[in-house]
């Protein structure tokens, strides 16, 4: 592998998410501060994760291939679980930060909505999945070694970087559902977020990488359309939005609710 396969894969993982905080939060102090607490709770969740993992495989048979197997599929549900989890508690503890901005604030509207909340913390959140999920990837990419030289797909690498974009994006979405179904109460909305990122992180298990794809994409773009109108989206302004017709489309000039 080549250089240009290290650059190309970090492009297509992170190139959406990239062009998404330089265009919409990187000009915001204040979103800058909220995505990196989103980052940093994702990272807390994964380190509780990874504890309960390390001592279960420790006290476990090693010998045994089932109970191996057992466990991975153990850890793969609980670290979806303390990820929604750490996501509920930084969804309050925002509720709690946005009152008191509000309190300290001269204006009589909140200084960031809900709306904008969800979706910097998503990225957040999204950014260090991400960052986790290729960065050994990447670094083998470099070489030395050839992939599919005993038969596998050829297409590991790439395939992963689709894998990392369509993750990151996922918990973008997966942020802005998940706070709106918070705000309203709709606490099915919630359960469908959870089962939806369960159901893309067991496609981790399928040896045939290209393969996971599909179903990951599929629920990125149900997610994605069901994150649309959950923002107050509509087919209206989409169509406004992209004839540049409608200003106040933008995540910029959104207000806060």
């Amino acid at each position: 592998m080549t250089a240009a396969v290290f650059f190309g894969c970090t492009f297509i993982a992170f190139g959406p998410a990239v062009a998404l905080f330089l265009f919409t939060i990187a000009r915001e102090p204040l979103r800058v501060i909220f995505l990196i607490a989103g980052a940093f709770f994702w990272l807390v969740s994964l380190l509780l994760s990874s504890l309960v993992w390390f001592i279960s495989v420790q006290i476990s048979n090693k010998n045994s291939a089932a109970q191996q197997k057992g466990l991975l599929i153990f850890g793969v549900v609980l670290s979806v679980l303390l990820q929604e989890t750490f996501r509920f508690a930084y969804y309050k503890l925002l509720k709690k930060a946005n009152e008191g901005l509000l309190t300290l604030s001269q204006e009589e509207t909140m200084p960031i909505s809900i709306r904008q909340l969800a979706y910097v913390s998503g990225l957040g959140f999204g950014f260090m999945s991400g960052a986790f999920s290729v960065v050994n990837i990447l670094a083998d990419s470099v070489g030395p070694g050839t992939v599919g030289i005993h038969g596998d797909s050829q297409h590991y690498f790439l395939s992963s970087a689709f894998m990392t974009m369509a993750i990151i994006l996922l918990h973008m979405f997966w942020g802005v559902v998940f706070f709106d179904a918070c705000e309203k109460q709709r606490w099915w909305a919630v359960a469908a977020v959870v089962i939806s990122h369960l159901v893309v992180s067991c496609t981790f298990q399928n040896p045939e990488y290209v393969a996971s794809l599909v179903p990951t994409y599929i629920i990125l773009f149900v997610m994605g359309v069901w994150a649309f109108y959950s923002a107050g989206g509509s087919l209206r302004n989409l169509k406004l939005c992209l004839t540049c017709k409608d200003k106040d489309f933008l995540l910029a000039n959104h207000r806060p609710r």
